[in-house]
């Protein structure tokens, strides 16, 4: 893709009767980064010079619109697949052990984990991938948004990313997150002990056409489930792991109480409160979604 993108930008260039040196003029580069494009080595260029060579060569949205796919070469082959996935999933499940899922992290956050990657190639590269993600995040604010479900382990809250300052507007941005009625957070306390998911994180998405697909990942790997005796089991860990979640109204005061620095403050629920809404969140797919508390609404539709 990196070499197609290369050669329609020469291709427009050429018939615009400009030079590289034309070009990087006018969008305020170097030269030999346009010569870096057009043979695809270097870099992969950034949405913002995507833009600005769209604009200059009159390529009428075509740079813009191969950009993404150029993006994803700079990914390994085991996450481009299902990031394609997700960019069409109805329905996004996910646990969540290290760090705030990218679809709910905020820019400076995000900037701050993109940035711990060791193969990181420079400043340029952590910028396109900021972009990008953020870009993936509008999705959810889209006329076709998907139903998101995000378990967090708790660990995620206790980690400061980037400072004080930095965590603390992440931990709003989740609050805020889940006054929204088509995203659900829960919180995986410590005192759950270990499950089936520990040491990655686990994604569950179900497509437009009802099939669903699973998704492992760790710092340096990642793994794609499409076979349905296999998703069918990942599954179930990861209803295994909202089951033995707080319950949603619980979870938002964990995060209030670790935002203001009152973790003792938190309420924790008895065990056999846990159980009593582990049993509904099980059984809610044959009987009507769960209200944040734990409460059924008579007459909706499942939310998975």
């Amino acid at each position: 893709m990196a070499a197609l993108f290369g050669s329609r930008v020469r291709r427009l260039r050429t018939a615009a009767g400009m030079t590289q040196e034309d070009v990087g003029r006018k969008t305020h580069v170097v030269s030999t980064r346009i010569t870096q494009i057009e043979r695809a080595s270097g870099a992969k260029p950034t949405l913002e010079l995507a833009r600005a060579l769209d604009a200059v060569l009159g390529a009428d949205n075509l740079l813009v619109e191969l950009w993404p796919y150029v993006y994803r070469e700079t990914f390994p082959d085991w996450s481009r697949k299902f990031m394609e996935y997700s960019e069409r999933a109805v329905t996004i499940q996910q646990y969540a052990a290290h760090v705030v899922p990218g679809l709910l992290q905020t820019e400076d956050y995000a900037r701050e984990v993109l940035s711990l990657d060791a193969l990181l190639e420079g400043e340029e590269q952590l910028e396109e991938r900021l972009t990008a993600r953020m870009g993936r995040q509008e999705r959810l604010g889209s006329p076709d948004r998907p139903e998101l479900w995000v378990v967090l382990d708790e660990a995620v809250l206790k980690r400061p990313i980037g400072g004080h300052a930095v965590t603390r507007k992440q931990l709003e941005r989740l609050l805020d997150a889940a006054a929204e009625r088509h995203i659900t957070l829960q919180v995986l306390p410590f005192d759950q002990g270990g499950h089936e998911a520990m040491g990655g994180s686990l994604t569950v998405l179900t497509l437009p056409d009802g099939s669903e697909v699973a998704y492992t990942e760790g710092a340096d790997y990642g793994q794609l489930i499409e076979e349905p005796t296999n998703v069918s089991r990942y599954k179930v860990i990861y209803d295994r792991l909202r089951a033995a979640a707080l319950p949603p109204l619980m979870s938002l005061d964990m995060i209030r109480s670790v935002m203001e620095g009152d973790y003792r403050g938190t309420s924790i629920p008895s065990r056999s409160e846990r159980r009593r809404v582990a049993q509904e969140q099980l059984q809610q797919s044959s009987g009507g979604r769960l209200r944040r508390g734990g409460r059924r609404v008579p007459g909706s539709r499942p939310r998975p």
